[in-house]
């Protein structure tokens, strides 16, 4: 086994009640077959995503034509949920029962996995009839490493930016913000109104992140986030500061609805905010549009969106989005005993059927021919198009245990418990254990 294998093996075995996890997602998992037997005439595929609502049935229903149009083989989807999912995919790694098909979201994830042999090389089928030149430039690029590709771009195009209540803006006279001088402008009246200007429910940590990462950028562009991960630099570094800072600077005024560390955003509890117009805008990622489809399609004619506001007085790149492109991607296990098999699969994930349904669900789709058909899709495309670059969420680009570490040391800038200085220290920390228990 790799020392990297042997890392990803000793972190999780040391998660309480993961292996009990595992045993229970494939007992429970949802499968595409009429048969848990499969026959020796077929070859067995499993493939594993993290998808919601209608997105779960366009992935099963792919599945069903796949094997329609190839009877040799037998597909069994695993549906799993966010949170646990890249424990479940590690551990599933060190058992060696990595499934043949599986999403990441590159960074360092993808960059431990093909390390450690578990992330199969697909460039020869990416390259084959130039299918990857269907696909936006950035969407390749984030499923790429050391010049080749382990990826495919799939389910969305996800950037984080301000959804806001149309109907609140109307109501008060609010135009969309320019700058953060706007955006604080913006707050001040709605606060003044008795309106929670922005909608947030922080349990879940990442929520507040986007607020971080974004703040972090505007401050200091990709260098200060990029140096830190790669040890030419820190994260006590004064962007990072400044993200840390502006946040409580905004608790403290009161621009966040009351009790938002303790509130869920899986169950809504933001949105609903948003919905009633008792908050006005949500830091969110642009799957919020589909979201919003699924559960309050009469909301969506009221729905805007901007960009995150630029920070005047910075000298970094205004035009840097946060997000991914090509939410999620999809990769085969270099284990998998039939990878061009596997890569048929992943391709009928984007047969025609598929992307139609995923356009009507409101997904944004990475190919270079996607065309919006509203207002919304294409202002959040108009983002996209415009950025000359793009920041990957921290908590998927950071080595899992540090990711936790920013996760929570961001939820506790929020809740005012510690100092951005002190928050910075444990995130470097955590990044120097990690880098030192590495190198052993």
């Amino acid at each position: 086994m790799s020392k990297i294998l042997k890392r990803v093996s000793a972190i999780l075995l040391s998660m309480a009640m993961v292996s009990s996890i595992f045993v229970g997602c494939n007992s429970n998992s949802s499968s595409s077959t009429s048969s848990s037997e499969v026959s020796g005439e077929k070859t067995k595929l499993t493939l594993w995503h993290i998808q919601t609502g209608k997105a779960i049935d366009i992935i099963h229903d792919s599945a069903e034509r796949f094997m329609e149009e190839n009877p040799q083989y037998e597909v069994e989807i695993v549906d799993m949920t966010n949170d646990s999912y890249k424990q479940k995919l590690s551990l599933a790694m060190s058992s060696n029962q990595t499934p043949d098909v599986y999403v990441q979201w590159g960074g360092a994830n993808l960059a431990t996995y093909v390390s450690a042999g578990q992330c199969a090389d697909i460039t020869e089928f990416m390259e084959k009839d130039n299918y990857k030149d269907q696909f936006i430039d950035a969407g390749i690029q984030q499923c790429t490493y050391n010049g080749r590709i382990y990826a495919v771009p799939v389910e969305n195009v996800s950037v984080a930016g301000f959804f806001y209540n149309k109907e609140v803006f109307e109501k008060y006279g609010l135009e969309e913000p320019k700058t953060i001088s706007d955006l604080e402008i913006i707050c001040e009246k709605l606060k003044s109104e008795g309106i929670a200007p922005f909608a947030l429910a922080n349990s879940t940590k990442w929520t507040g992140s986007m607020y971080f990462m974004y703040l972090a950028t505007r401050y200091g562009g990709l260098t200060p986030f990029e140096d830190a991960v790669s040890g030419s630099g820190s994260f006590e570094n004064e962007a990072f500061e400044y993200a840390g800072n502006k946040i409580q600077e905004w608790v403290n005024s009161g621009y966040f609805n009351e009790g938002f560390n303790g509130m869920d955003d899986d169950s809504g509890q933001a949105r609903q905010l948003l919905y009633k117009g008792e908050a006005a805008m949500d830091l969110m990622g642009s799957w919020f549009s589909g979201t919003v489809i699924g559960e309050n399609p009469d909301f969506i004619d009221k729905l805007g969106f901007f960009p995150f506001p630029e920070l005047e007085s910075s000298t970094a790149d205004q035009k840097l989005c946060i997000g991914t492109i090509g939410d999620n991607l999809y990769s085969i296990s270099e284990s998998c005993k039939d990878k061009e098999g596997a890569f048929k699969l992943i391709q009928s994930l984007l047969d025609d059927k598929a992307l139609k349904e995923r356009e009507d669900y409101g997904k944004i789709i990475p190919l270079k021919s996607f065309e919006a058909k509203d207002e919304l899709t294409q202002k959040i495309l108009d983002t996209v198009n415009e950025a000359t670059g793009v920041q990957l969420w921290y908590d998927q680009s950071l080595p899992a245990e540090v990711a936790e570490i920013h996760k929570s040391t961001s939820q506790e800038i929020f809740g005012l418990t510690i100092t951005p200085e002190e928050a910075n220290k444990e995130l470097q920390n955590a990044m120097d254990s990690y880098r030192n228990s590495n190198n052993k």
